[in-house]
């Protein structure tokens, strides 16, 4: 693919409220770390740039609020992305929990519903003492599912750009099957037609 065709490409970051969604995006794009954040109501989104396997990337992704209420309505927002990142806090069981029914809404919304949709899970704030979520039960759910994990500290900026940037990867690559997929697939004249005239 030439390094100058930029390819966009839409990214969601899911979790329950608290995890540190707003918190890893904004240290993935602007490489900054606030103690306070507001609350994300609805959805917000942020810009990046990267050049990636000799490709111009414009990411644009999607941080959505956590909030039980806005779930219906932030799963309009899951349409047409490319991948996702499933977000949950190590010292919040619940959030972990909670994952399977972010992963099922996502996967809901995706059209065409397909097992090879990019997802990539983050276990946030390994930077806390008190953790409640082994690293072992979310590598091995990640397993089942398939799904890479890290383990990332938005804080200390561990394992950040590693994790969108996977992301990121698959994406692309699910961007190029398809890619491939359509051009292979439309024919707009008959190879089997030799010389042969409707009249």
């Amino acid at each position: 693919m030439n390094p100058r065709k930029k390819v966009d490409l839409k990214l969601i970051i899911v979790g329950a409220l608290g995890v540190g969604k707003t918190s890893l995006l904004h240290q993935y794009v602007h490489k900054t770390f606030f103690e306070d954040y507001q609350t994300t109501l609805g959805a917000s989104i942020l810009s990046k740039i990267i050049i990636l396997n000799d490709t111009t990337l414009k990411l644009q992704i999607w941080d959505t609020g956590g909030q039980e209420r806005f779930r219906s309505m932030v799963s309009t927002f899951y349409k047409g992305s490319d991948g996702c990142i499933l977000a949950f806090d190590v010292t919040d069981l619940e959030s972990f929990e909670a994952l399977n029914t972010w992963r099922g809404d996502v996967l809901a919304k995706i059209i065409p519903t397909e097992q090879s949709y990019p997802m990539v899970a983050l276990g946030n704030k390994i930077d806390l003492e008190d953790r409640q979520v082994p690293p072992e039960v979310a590598q091995n759910w990640c397993k089942e599912k398939n799904i890479p994990y890290f383990e990332v500290s938005a804080k200390n900026d561990i394992n950040v750009v590693q994790a969108f940037e996977m992301l990121a990867s698959r994406a692309l690559s699910r961007y190029r099957n398809t890619e491939n997929y359509l051009t292979d697939s439309i024919k707009l004249s008959p190879e089997d037609q030799t010389g042969r005239r409707c009249c």
